[in-house]
């Protein structure tokens, strides 16, 4: 087999660590490979002649070239920053990912790189992830793409997406399993110290960066069952808590946050049961109890549902105590 050709498309500002992270993952690869492996052939591409990464490192860049896969970083954006004027100063690239993807090259984004293949127009009518902090600003900012935020990486018709920063790793060894087999993929992320078992962000959620939802009335609800997560949920005593019908309860809440009393007590709980198995000894049947769960197993599916991990195997990933 040839050599597999992967293009790192280097753009100002873009994350240095992410033009060369997934070119470093391909290089252990090839080693891993042996003689005998196809392996990749790299280059670091760019439109313009002279390319300040982040923290202002030059790279070394190439002209645009034709490739088997290009590969667009990310960069510096967090909530409330003005994603048009990162965006507006991007027009070649967003230009050079466009015209690669008509010409029939697989285009992929590593974290928050998803906004310029949606501005390229790639996302459309395609599912789509991004880091989870910006997956709402995506599903907002282009919503004909389908943004699934608990995703690592998806694929859709030759456009790939991946999670936030390390999210990089698993999309290389998908590529790395697909071009050079399970064992030369298994074998690298052993070598790299990397996870190869990764299949959603949503342990990594932390809800304290997500904007709240809701006003006055939803806040007064959400406040009172944090503040009561251990008790049994209750909804005519919580209408009579705050005076209104069950009925009235409900209409508002969901018109406010988009879920219901109960959704949001449950996520709470599985918050603080987070935080519990994160930084306590606590067991996890004490941990149950205390967000309101008699039944640990009960609890287990409930946290597995939120979290994509069991509670014990949350605490063996998570744990920050010794």
């Amino acid at each position: 087999m040839s050599p597999l050709r992967v293009g790192v498309l280097a753009y100002p500002g873009c994350f240095a660590s992410e033009v060369f992270g997934v070119p470093d993952l391909l290089t252990m690869a090839t080693h891993v490979a042996g003689p005998d492996g196809s392996g990749y052939e790299v280059s670091i591409v760019s439109p313009r002649r002279r390319v300040a990464a982040s923290g202002g490192a030059v790279l070394d860049v190439s002209p645009l070239r034709e490739v088997d896969v290009l590969v667009v970083p990310g960069f510096e954006l967090v909530p409330g920053l003005d994603v048009d004027a990162k965006l507006a100063p991007l027009a070649p690239e967003i230009a050079a990912i466009r015209s690669h993807a008509a010409a029939g090259t697989v285009v992929v984004s590593i974290c928050v790189g998803a906004f310029l293949l949606a501005e390229a127009g790639l996302l459309n009518r395609r599912r789509a992830t991004t880091a989870w902090l910006l997956a709402d600003e995506l599903a907002r900012r282009y919503p004909d793409a389908d943004v699934r935020p608990e995703r690592l990486v998806v694929t859709d018709t030759g456009v790939t997406t991946t999670a936030a920063f390390s999210a990089m790793y698993d999309f290389a060894l998908d590529l790395i399993r697909q071009h050079s087999g399970a064992g030369v993929a298994r074998t690298t992320a052993r070598v790299a110290l990397v996870d190869d078992a990764r299949t959603s962000q949503t342990p990594y959620v932390d809800a304290q960066f997500l904007p709240q939802p809701g006003n006055a009335f939803s806040h007064k609800v959400m406040r009172w069952l944090d503040q009561n997560l251990a008790a049994r949920y209750d909804l005519a005593a919580l209408s009579d808590t705050f005076k209104v019908s069950t009925r009235t309860l409900l209409r508002r809440f969901a018109d406010e946050t988009g879920q219901s009393p109960l959704e949001y007590l449950q996520s709470s709980r599985v918050r603080r049961a987070r935080h519990l198995l994160e930084a306590t000894n606590r067991t996890v049947g004490s941990i149950s109890a205390a967000v309101g769960y008699r039944d640990p197993s009960t609890f287990a599916a409930l946290f597995a549902k939120h979290t994509g991990r069991r509670p014990r195997d949350y605490r063996a990933a998570f744990r920050r105590v010794d």
